[in-house]
C-alpha cells in the first residue's frame, strides 16, 4: 500500500476516530486516503484552530488527538497550538505535509523547516524520509505523546514519501531505548511521604492539571477523603475536587481566593499533585522553613524547579497515589485545621452593574447556577478567564483553558474539540471580545459539522486585561487597547445562522442563559460587561 494509506491504517490502529485539520497540496495524498476511511475529519477555518480543537479533544478523552496541516504556512500556523499543548502537557500527534524529499532545503514553494521551527515546543519530532519507517514512526509518536509527561509529537511527511509504496504491518509494541518514563514512585520516598502525612497537623493538597492528564482525579479524591486533608487547586487543576466538597477551599495564586492562599501559607505539609507551581500560583506561596513539601510529578524537571521539594517523588500520578493509599490504611482526621480554614471562606459582595451592562462575576455565577453538572467550560485568556475561574463551580464537569502559554483565541476551537469528544456534555466557551475576534471564523466549523457548542462573548470594547495593566503600571496611558470597529457579535451570529441574544442588563441574564442551555444547536450570548470590574490584584 502507499504510505498515505498506511498513515490512515496507523490512525485506525491507534483508535483515532476524529481528526482536525486543513488540507493543502503537500498533504493531499494523505487526505485522499482519509476519504476512504470512517475517520471523521473536522475542517477548521485556520490551522492553529485545528491544533486547539485537537487539544480540547485530547483533554476530554485523555488520549492523543490528531491535528493535520499542509507544508509551509499551514504547518507554521500550527506552532502556537503546538506550544500551547506543550506548556499544558496535552497529548497530540501533529501530522504535516512537506515538499518532495529532493526539494528540501532548496526554498521551493511552501517549504518550511517545521521540525526545526517547532523543536522547542514538542516532546519529539520526525521527518519521515524512509517510507518503510512509517509504521514505526507513528507507533513511537503516539507512545511518546501519550506517556510520561504528555505532550505534542510532530510527524512531517514529504509529498513523494506519501505516494511511495511499502509493505505495511503495524507493530504491537514499542521500545525506545532512550525513552523510559518513570512509573512507580521510589519506595523510600513513598515511606517518607506517608510518615510526613501521618505526622502533619495542618496538611494541604494542591491539585494541579497533571491529575487530569495522568488520570488521577478519582484516586486523589479518595486520598483526600481518607486522610481528611483540605484541597486547593491551581487554575489548571480546577474541577479535580468537586466544589461542593467540604474539603475543597478554592483556587490559589495571584487570582485565587483568601481561603486557598491562606491555607498554602499556613499549612505545615504541602502535597503537590501534578502541579508545576508556575508563577501565577507561586505568587501566593512563600517557601517556609516550617513547611514540608511533598512534590509528586511525572516529570523530574518540574520537581523543585519553582519551590524546594523536601520529599520528591517522580512517577505516574495514578500509580503513586495507589502506592500511598496502600500504606495509608486508617482514616485520619484534621477537623480543627479544616474548621480554621472554614472561617476564611468569603463570598465577596458583587458590585451592582452600571446601566447598560452586566457584572461579569454575577453573570458567571448565574451561568454556574443553571449549567448541568456534566458540563465543560472553556475559558479564553484575559479578564474573562479570571472571572470564569473564580466564579464557576465544577462538580462533575471540567474547566479547560490555556494555562502555561496563555494563548488568546483558544476557547472556541477547544470547545469544538471537547464537544466532539463528548457530545453528551454541555460545552460552553467563554471569551472576551478581543479573543473572540481571533477565532470567530470557527463558528462555521461548528455549524458545518453539527458540533453544538455554546459561546459567551464578554464585550467591553477593550483588550481589558492589557488596559488594566496600562492603567495601573503606565499611569493610565492607554496604547493600542481600544477595540473600536468591532462588529455586533449578535449580527455576526445571525450571519452564521446561529441563535443568539444580547445581554445588556442583569434582568436579561437568567432568561438568556436558560435559552442557551435549552438550545440543541450552537448558541451565542453577547454580554456587555463594561470596564469597571478589574482582575489584577
Amino acid at each position: 500500500m502507499t504510505v498515505a494509506k498506511a498513515m490512515t491504517e496507523c490512525l485506525k490502529a491507534e483508535g483515532i476516530s476524529t481528526v482536525f485539520g486543513y488540507p493543502g497540496a503537500a498533504i493531499c495524498p494523505f487526505y485522499d486516503e482519509l476519504y476512504n476511511t470512517d475517520i471523521r475529519h473536522v475542517l477548521v477555518r485556520h490551522e492553529v484552530n485545528g491544533g486547539h480543537a485537537a487539544s480540547g479533544y485530547a483533554r476530554i478523552t485523555g488520549k492523543p488527538a490528531v491535528a493535520i496541516a499542509t507544508s509551509g504556512p499551514g504547518a507554521l500556523n500550527l506552532i502556537t497550538a503546538i506550544a500551547t499543548a506543550y506548556m499544558d502537557s496535552v497529548p497530540m500527534v501533529v501530522i504535516t505535509g512537506q515538499v518532495n524529499s529532493d526539494q528540501i532545503g532548496r526554498d521551493v514553494f511552501q517549504e518550511a523547516d517545521i521540525t526545526g521551527s517547532a523543536e522547542p515546543f514538542v516532546k519529539h519530532s520526525y521527518l519521515l524520509k524512509r517510507p518503510e519507517d512509517t509504521a514505526e514512526v507513528f507507533k513511537r509518536a503516539f507512545y511518546i505523546a501519550g506517556s510520561g509527561r504528555r505532550g505534542p509529537v510532530l510527524i512531517d511527511v514529504p509529498f513523494d514519501v506519501q505516494k511511495s509504496e511499502i509493505e505495511f504491518e503495524y507493530p504491537e509494541t514499542v521500545d525506545i531505548r532512550s525513552y523510559r518514563p518513570s512509573t512507580l514512585g521510589n519506595g523510600y520516598q513513598i515511606k517518607r511521604a506517608v510518615q510526613a502525612i501521618k505526622g502533619a497537623k495542618q496538611p494541604l493538597i494542591c491539585a494541579g492539571g497533571g491529575l487530569f492528564t495522568g488520570n488521577g482525579v478519582s484516586l486523589m479524591r479518595k486520598f483526600a477523603e481518607l486522610t481528611d486533608i483540605p484541597v486547593v487547586s491551581t487554575m489548571m487543576g480546577l474541577g479535580a475536587m468537586p466544589s461542593k466538597s467540604p474539603l475543597y477551599f478554592g483556587m490559589l495564586g495571584m487570582h485565587g481566593c483568601l481561603a486557598a492562599n491562606t491555607a498554602v501559607n499556613t499549612c505545615d505539609t504541602l502535597i503537590l499533585l501534578g502541579a508545576r507551581v508556575g508563577d501565577r500560583a507561586i505568587a501566593a506561596m512563600k517557601q517556609r522553613d516550617d513547611m514540608t513539601v511533598v512534590h509528586i510529578d511525572i516529570d523530574p524537571a518540574e520537581i523543585g524547579k519553582n519551590i524546594e521539594a523536601h520529599i520528591p517523588i517522580v512517577g505516574d500520578i495514578t500509580l503513586v497515589l495507589g502506592q500511598l493509599l496502600e500504606q495509608l490504611t486508617e482514616p485520619l482526621s484534621h477537623s480543627e485545621w479544616r474548621a480554621k480554614l472554614d472561617t476564611l471562606r468569603v463570598d465577596k459582595p458583587i458590585a451592582p452593574a452600571p446601566e447598560g451592562c452586566v457584572n461579569p462575576k454575577e453573570f458567571i455565577r448565574t451561568l454556574d447556577k443553571f449549567l448541568p453538572e456534566h458540563s465543560v467550560v472553556v475559558a479564553d485568556v484575559g479578564q474573562n478567564q479570571i472571572w470564569t475561574a473564580a466564579n464557576i463551580s465544577l462538580n462533575d464537569g471540567r474547566f479547560l483553558t490555556s494555562g502555561g502559554m496563555g494563548t488568546m483565541g483558544y476557547s472556541v476551537p477547544a470547545a469544538i474539540g471537547a464537544k466532539a469528544a463528548d457530545p453528551s456534555a454541555e460545552v460552553v466557551a467563554v471569551c472576551g471580545d478581543g479573543s473572540f475576534q481571533m477565532q470567530s471564523m470557527e463558528l462555521a466549523t461548528a455549524i458545518q459539522h453539527g458540533i453544538n457548542i455554546k459561546v459567551i462573548v464578554m464585550r467591553n470594547n477593550y483588550l481589558g486585561m492589557v488596559r488594566e495593566l496600562q492603567e495601573k503600571a503606565y499611569s493610565g496611558r492607554l496604547t493600542a487597547v481600544s477595540l473600536d470597529g468591532s462588529p455586533s457579535f449578535t449580527k455576526l451570529a445571525d450571519a452564521y445562522g446561529i441563535e443568539n441574544v444580547l445581554v445588556d442588563s442583569p434582568e436579561k441574564t437568567e432568561d438568556a442563559i436558560k435559552r442557551m442551555i435549552a438550545s440543541e444547536k450552537p448558541f451565542l450570548i453577547e454580554a456587555v460587561v463594561g470596564d469597571y470590574e478589574k482582575t489584577i490584584l
